[in-house]
């Protein structure tokens, strides 16, 4: 017990403040509640699909004025076509028509399997300017096969949806395996140029159908 207290004593300062070299994980237990001042925010699960061979999955509830932002998580999107697109689009009216004007910028990384090539480039072709096309998830024509090593994970973040004031800005974030043996990273960010509240989202392939899970995630 001496060595223990001698310890703790030589992470406190002259004033009786605690050294940061004191707190590690295994420093405190039992911690039940954090003081009201400490912000911790939190990931509130709003609902999750499962694509079966799927068309599509469509978000048609849970997108309110309740949260700032909202974030789609997905988790082996593998469609059943080879060499196709992961992509989506807005609605303002409940889903009765999914076409919200965008504007968007991607960029990626990549590397393939045998090592030959590795580079980051800005997504030519995978940019929209006031469009109101579907936006995808790679960039540069890069597609998603169809085998089982040729999935793709990733994040969608929705921001401030139910504003009638502002446009809404959105960020991705996916990873995938793609049909010419690359390991490809995107970013895909910008702007549903829409000052109405957007309250749906539908996910699809450009062509064919595809399998997955997508979770839908408030964010406090």
């Amino acid at each position: 017990m001496g060595t223990i207290t001698r310890s703790f004593a030589n992470n406190i300062t002259t004033s009786g403040v605690l050294l940061p070299a004191s707190l590690t994980n295994n420093s405190i237990a039992n911690v039940t509640a954090y003081n009201a001042s400490v912000a911790t925010g939190n990931m509130v699960l709003l609902s999750s699909q499962t694509a079966n061979n799927s068309a599509s999955i469509s978000f048609t509830t849970g997108i309110s004025s309740t949260y700032k932002e909202y974030q789609f998580w997905f988790f082996d999107i593998k469609p059943a076509t080879d060499s196709v697109q992961f992509q989506f689009n807005l609605s303002t009216d409940s889903g009765s028509n999914y076409n919200v004007t965008k504007t968007t910028t991607t960029f990626g990384a990549d590397h393939r399997e045998d090592d030959a090539y590795a580079f980051l480039e800005y997504g030519t072709g995978s940019d929209l300017a006031q469009s109101t096309s579907d936006q995808v998830f790679s960039y540069g024509g890069t597609t998603l096969g169809n085998g089982g090593d040729e999935n793709m994970v990733g994040t969608f973040s929705l921001f401030n949806p139910s504003s009638t004031t502002y446009v809404k800005h959105f960020i991705i974030v996916s990873q995938m395996n793609s049909s010419d043996n690359y390991s490809h990273q995107t970013f895909v960010a910008g702007y549903g140029n829409t000052t109405s509240a957007v309250n749906a989202v539908i996910f699809k392939m450009s062509s064919g159908n595809f399998d997955g899970t997508i979770l839908l995630y408030g964010i406090v």
